[in-house]
């Protein structure tokens, strides 16, 4: 009797395999040198994520990191022909990698990215933007765990940008398109850890709200809720000091036209930064997309949240919208509140989906009203804070403010201050370095000091004069 022949199944075409993976270095036993044992779940997970991804025969992994080269204005995606890199800064070169780029994907993605805010990496302009050859440890990482698997096919490296979320998505979701066009079986990698914020010492600084969002994102991608996900509060996201969501939010938009399995395999978080592991498993191919649903819930979030903002909120929001539009300032307002018919200080701060956008501010009244006040700081922020280039238009319906009406500062001493109640100026030679209170991650005097001291180009041995201040602080 014998056997009939085995046929080896032909692997599936288009994506056939996404996850999310955390990207410590020292989970990797050449550089945690025993300490990886402390993230064994983490560990256990990724092995369990590679085998699983392996077993499904990708021609080409594609890996979303945090940790490359990035633009303000634009995902940046590697084209070079061969991608290398090793661990040699984190105490371990022998641990290195040498794969080769999937260039026929690099074409189909360039067709499918054609007018999208992304830039291609290849050898012609990677000294052009002040690029290394090397690949980073966000992608390295998982990488590793692949390796392990018996991965060796070819490699493609997406790199973020500082682009609004639902940016991030669209560009995603043209790579899933892309990846389908390809014709060849693909799995793809959201590298990022989650809140570097969980404990006294952790690498961010601690803050209680790091918990807080690892607790709700994790609920969120296991409920595979992208919508929850994409309309986070941005002060959470700001307090968490993550690296994680913006690579999330990219392999969303990759997945967006599939139904999804989600599997939370891990989370932990041992040195105060959150890792979690989890597979998502492709099922059916959806009918529709989920964007114009994401679009229409973001702006029911806007059009709320600006029917709650507070009357000076208000007045530097649409100053910086009618200057951005226009270019010009807006006139003060008729109707002022008795409150604010007064001269002071005024900081303005914005904010872009929890990340800062800008904050410019005067010290004391240095115009006719506070209103003025407002109405010049706000466009100030916005246009001016030379850290940023400028808000433009399409950045408008994205943007939180925040506005701090400052009292008149006294003379203070280290004893009297408290970096919760009370604002610090310090002063010497002519310099003036400013530091608001009640700011996330600033827990002491001499963490408040020092940053003023270095906002305002004044060393640490020259004697200063100290002032304090309160604030009322609008949203």
């Amino acid at each position: 009797m014998t056997s009939e022949p085995r046929v080896r199944r032909s692997p599936r075409r288009g994506l056939i395999a996404a996850a999310l993976s955390p990207h410590p270095p020292i989970i990797i036993p050449e550089v945690g040198r025993g300490e990886e044992r402390v993230t064994g779940k983490t560990v256990e997970a990724l092995t369990t994520v590679a085998k699983r991804m392996v077993e499904k025969q990708p021609e080409t992994v594609l890996v979303i990191s945090p940790h490359g080269p990035a633009f303000a204005d634009a995902v940046s995606i590697r084209a070079q022909r061969r991608l290398r890199g090793d661990l040699g800064s984190f105490r371990a070169p022998e641990v290195s990698f040498d794969y080769e780029t999937d260039t026929d994907l690099i074409s189909t993605l360039k067709k499918s990215l054609a007018g999208s805010p992304v830039v291609f990496l290849d050898e012609g302009n990677l000294g052009r933007y002040g690029v290394g050859y090397e690949i980073d440890h966000g992608v390295m990482v998982p990488l590793y765990f692949l390796k392990k698997a018996g991965f060796r096919g070819k490699l493609v490296v997406v790199n973020m940008g500082f682009l609004p979320y639902l940016d991030l998505y669209t560009v995603g979701r043209k790579i899933g398109f892309a990846i389908e066009e390809s014709g060849k079986p693909v799995a793809v990698v959201a590298s990022g850890d989650l809140s570097h914020r969980l404990m006294p010492g952790a690498p961010a600084g601690y803050s209680p709200r790091g918990k807080e969002f690892d607790e709700v994102l994790v609920k969120h991608l296991g409920a595979f809720d992208a919508t929850s996900i994409l309309t986070m509060d941005g002060s959470l996201i700001e307090a968490a000091g993550e690296c994680g969501l913006r690579p999330i939010v990219t392999l969303l938009g990759v997945l967006d036209s599939r139904e999804v399995r989600p599997q939370i395999l891990s989370y932990e978080g041992p040195f105060g930064v959150g890792y979690c592991v989890a597979l998502f498993e492709l099922e059916a191919k959806k009918s529709g997309s989920r964007l114009e649903a994401l679009r229409r819930e973001l702006h029911a979030k806007t059009e709320e949240r600006r029917s709650r903002e507070s009357f000076p909120v208000r007045i530097a929001r649409e100053s910086l919208e009618h200057y951005v539009r226009t270019g010009s300032l807006m006139k003060p307002p008729q109707d002022v509140p008795e409150e604010f018919r007064g001269r002071a200080g005024v900081f303005v701060s914005i904010h872009r989906e929890g990340a800062l956008r800008g904050c410019i501010g005067t010290t004391g009244p240095v115009r006719k009203s506070l209103v003025e006040e407002i109405i010049y700081n706000a466009v100030e922020a916005g246009t001016r804070d030379p850290r940023f280039p400028p808000v433009t238009v399409d950045e408008l319906d994205y943007l939180d403010y925040s506005v701090d009406i400052l009292s008149p500062a006294e003379p203070a001493d280290e004893e009297s201050l408290d970096p919760k109640k009370y604002g610090v100026i310090v002063e010497a030679g002519g310099r003036r370095g400013l530091l608001l209170p009640d700011l996330e991650g600033i827990d002491t005097v001499e963490e408040q000091i020092a940053i003023a001291r270095r906002k305002a180009g004044i060393s640490q041995g020259e004697s200063v004069k100290l002032y304090r201040f309160t604030v009322k602080r609008y949203h």
